[in-house]
């Protein structure tokens, strides 16, 4: 069962007795380094004078332009959509004029296109359609209204959440992820802590739209604050619950989350609705709750800045399309200068490349790294020692997966179940000879993909 605690059992030693759930297989204790910025209120970072916004920050088929250079905007207006069904439709952030459309580099160094706008100032926004009651607008309606925001799973991975609450097979559960795991990102929970009400109307919209009845929210109990203030907001609904889980790196990732809490095993290369489940991101409920209330579309997000190289590390709410130098410029800048910039956690994050590349809406940090703090792949050679695969949370066998795929021998590493490999980014963490397992996994698997290409055109 889900172990549900009571409001007044929120202190953090009442709740360190209450951990009841985890998944069974590997995983570890990992720094948490979030003291920096958990204690934090979000602020409010003013609007950059230029924004310059992707028309891809989803999973799925580009969009494109709708405005064309000369063009007045305004915050919330569509400016890129796509007709396929596993896209995002992208909106302005600021209110302004179109200065380019074109091709410009992301923070991880990638290129794609772009429209950039000159703000305003005066943030003169187009809302869409309002849904103050819930009773009264259907499943289809909540789908709809969620792929007209463009919102995405504003966790990392950046899929059409409408795609998502549109599942093929009967689902009876909603499992909201509050156990934001990385070490260093506190924007889960800091939005957890102050906006713990919208979150929940945001499940309850999940739930109506997928037609599950039950809602659970899982917070790791390094959070007790988020928990006392996520209880509280459940207490009168029976159908909704706080499942409180152990600290324990990867817990927040999704297989793993499913497992602690339901005791269900997504199958290989399955997802979640296999087991009659869906799981969303804390900040993406309350971005529906949001879309469906205030008929906003997702043009901002909070987004962690932390590390020891930064000086004054905050809880941001910025626009999409800000430059990334403009938030570390924000939180007092560099202590020094960074052995190491990411973004996202550092577990799973992309280093960044390119410091002028714009907040997008999947982002959930940007950490500025010391020299303490960074370490890096040294790859000496391998000792046997087994760490890697004690420590996998899906028991697979990262040394050999890394060697095959390193080899080009990818036919080999797909014998081993090398797609189920969730990156996690565990073994190469507890690896003693600092081999980069996980970049060759990661090669491995484009390496695969790019050979079924090639023989389904033969």
């Amino acid at each position: 069962m889900v172990f549900v605690i009571s409001f007044s059992d929120s202190n953090p030693e009442r709740v360190s007795k209450l951990i009841q759930r985890t998944f069974p297989r590997g995983g570890g204790d990992i720094p948490h380094h979030k003291e920096a910025t958990d204690g934090k209120p979000i602020v409010v970072m003013p609007a950059p004078s230029i924004v310059v916004i992707p028309l891809q920050q989803h999973i799925g088929a580009p969009c494109e332009p709708v405005v064309a250079v000369g063009d007045k905007v305004k915050m919330g207006q569509m400016i890129g959509q796509s007709t396929k069904f596993i896209s995002a439709p992208v909106h302005s952030s600021v209110s302004g004029q179109v200065l380019a459309v074109e091709e410009r580099r992301l923070a991880n160094g990638a290129k794609t296109m772009c429209v950039v706008i000159r703000n305003d100032g005066r943030d003169e926004m187009v809302a869409g359609e309002k849904h103050g009651d819930l009773r009264k607008i259907s499943a289809a309606a909540i789908r709809e209204a969620v792929k007209n925001a463009g919102i995405v799973g504003m966790g990392g991975a950046g899929f059409p959440t409408h795609v998502k609450l549109n599942p093929p097979k009967p689902v009876d559960t909603i499992l909201i992820n509050g156990a934001e795991c990385e070490p260093y990102l506190t924007c889960d929970h800091r939005l957890m802590v102050e906006q713990a009400e919208q979150m929940v109307h945001g499940l309850f919209a999940i739930m109506k739209a997928t037609g599950a009845a039950k809602g659970v929210i899982g917070i790791e109990a390094n959070k007790p604050d988020a928990i006392s203030q996520v209880q509280e907001a459940v207490a009168e609904y029976e159908q909704l619950s706080v499942a409180v889980l152990q600290v324990r790196y990867p817990q927040g990732a999704e297989k793993q989350l499913i497992k602690a809490i339901l005791n269900r095993e997504v199958p290989s290369g399955g997802l979640p609705h296999d087991v009659g489940c869906v799981v969303s991101n804390v900040h993406t409920a309350i971005a529906i709750y949001e879309a469906l209330s205030a008929g906003k579309a997702s043009y901002e997000r909070v987004v962690t800045v932390s590390g020891g190289a930064v000086v004054d590390p905050r809880n941001l709410l910025v626009r999409v399309g800000t430059p990334i130098e403009e938030l570390f410029k924000f939180c007092g800048g560099f202590l020094g200068e960074p052995e190491a910039v990411v973004c996202g956690g550092p577990m799973t994050g992309p280093p960044v490349q390119d410091l002028l590349g714009p907040v997008v809406k999947n982002l959930s940090g940007v950490l500025a790294l010391s020299k303490e703090e960074a370490a890096f792949d040294e790859n000496f050679p391998c000792i046997r020692c087994e760490r890697c695969v004690r420590a996998c949370p899906m028991g697979l066998t990262p040394n050999l997966l890394g060697e095959y795929s390193n080899k080009g021998l990818y036919r080999d590493a797909e014998r081993l179940h090398l797609r189920d490999c969730i990156e996690c980014s565990l073994c190469s963490y507890v690896c003693p000879a600092k081999r980069a397992l996980v970049t060759w996994i990661k090669k491995g698997k484009a390496g695969l993909a790019a050979e079924n290409a090639k023989e389904k055109v033969s």
